[in-house]
């Protein structure tokens, strides 16, 4: 199989918390982005939760045809430094156009996407890649983002949901983490891999390295085994 190199790259409080809100508040911000360049990485990818968060416009896309695109298929817009990857499953996520070609969009859903969101990302010049019959497949997404964009290293950013759907499909190479020196505690709030089938057995880890900063952050960084 044919996929880039991938690591899961956060920042999380001590208890493993990764509250956008929260970790802008503490120690470990700087090195959290710092240590990110630091991966060479061409592809960063975000969760739908993250990206209407802190990407995406506001709303949501309403289809007036609801004909699904029921096929595999990817758009690709031109060759960019890298890409910034959305995995949006059914296409909801409002964009403005995208002319950035050192960092360009691209949307990742599944196979039930309408064609109408599809034509809709095509008029924004958005590359999008459709694979997966009721869920987005990762593995071939992935494969896709290796063989027809050129993607050789990715980094997963967030959030709890997508870390832990390429770490359930056997994607992840590495867990690189910025733990900053705080506490969250809040009830409710998402893990930095959250939301798997209670009969999964625990991921092993294999020690890289460990760096401390004079802020009190710490950066770990683990082989998935």
């Amino acid at each position: 199989m044919n996929k880039p190199y991938i690591i899961c790259h956060m920042m999380s409080a001590v208890d493993g918390r990764i509250d956008c809100g929260m970790t802008e508040k503490i120690q470990g911000v700087k090195e959290y982005y710092a240590t990110l360049n630091e991966l060479k990485a061409t592809a960063f990818v975000s969760g739908k939760v993250t990206a209407e968060l802190e990407m995406a416009l506001p709303g949501k896309f309403q289809a007036q045809n609801m004909e699904a695109l029921s096929e595999e298929g990817f758009s690709k817009k031109g060759q960019a430094a890298s890409y910034n990857v959305v995995v949006d499953t059914q296409g909801a996520l409002l964009w403005k156009k995208d002319n950035d070609k050192q960092s360009a969009l691209l949307i990742i859903t599944s196979e039930k996407v309408t064609k109408e969101y599809l034509a809709y990302l095509d008029d924004k010049n958005i590359s999008w890649i459709a694979c997966g019959k009721e869920y987005i497949d990762l593995v071939r997404a992935s494969e896709i983002l290796h063989d027809e964009f050129g993607v050789e290293r990715m980094a997963i950013v967030g959030g709890g949901h997508i870390n832990a759907g390429f770490l359930d499909a056997g994607l992840l190479d590495e867990v690189s983490v910025l733990l900053g020196p705080a506490i969250d505690g809040r009830g409710g709030m998402a893990a930095m891999f959250d939301g798997l089938p209670m009969d999964r057995e625990p991921f092993q880890l294999q020690l890289e390295s460990v760096k401390p900063f004079a802020d009190g952050a710490i950066l770990l960084r683990y082989k998935v085994k």
